[in-house]
């Protein structure tokens, strides 16, 4: 158990027999009589659904201890995704929908921690930022506007806007949460000697 005051984002709750994830969490202190309040957005694991309540702050909330292990993304069939222990060669299949938007991002052999609550998986913790190769965008072009933008396509076949100087066969990297580009990648120059 813990107290909403505590609640940080990525932690799992059982409220009312449902399991949530915690997206965000905000703390708003109270005046006078009114006390303070924690807001919060979360998302059932099952359902996908958000929800955001808004808790007491000492309001005590059942958090749940998730193991975390490494995982291999393998492959997938439409409905599910495969994952592999490494070190075991267990298999696992994880629905899409756990996985969300941030599904556009998976390349065969990354690893990612997969949380499990009671041998259920939970969620597939991607990186924030994740690097991709534009297969298909109109040629460069370098202008005085710093604000124009023209759509892209990765090589995962989600389509993106990216600014008007990233060609073809560039790798860019892109927020997961969102799917906006951040920056151009760039690449290690080898020294020779």
């Amino acid at each position: 158990m813990l107290i909403a005051s505590e609640l940080k984002p990525g932690m799992f709750l059982r409220i009312e027999g449902e399991i949530y994830k915690v997206l965000e969490a905000e703390s708003k202190a109270g005046s006078a009589k009114l006390g303070g309040v924690v807001k919060s957005k979360l998302c059932n694991v099952t359902s996908g659904r958000m929800w955001e309540p808004h808790f007491r702050l000492q309001e005590r909330l059942e958090d749940l201890e998730v193991e975390r292990h490494i995982m291999e993304f393998l492959f997938d069939d439409g409905e599910t995704c495969t994952f592999m222990d490494p070190h075991t060669f267990e298999q696992i299949a994880v629905p899409r929908a756990i996985l969300g938007p941030a599904f556009a991002f998976l390349q065969s052999g990354m690893e990612l921690p997969v949380e499990f609550f009671e041998g259920r998986v939970l969620s597939v913790v991607f990186p924030d930022i994740v690097e991709a190769r534009v297969t298909n965008t109109a040629p460069p072009t370098h202008s005085q506007q710093d604000s124009a933008w023209k759509d892209a396509t990765l090589d995962s076949g989600l389509c993106i806007r990216v600014p008007l100087f990233i060609a073809p066969g560039e790798i860019v990297r892109v927020d997961v949460r969102d799917g906006r580009y951040v920056e151009r990648a760039r690449l290690e120059r080898k020294r020779t000697a």
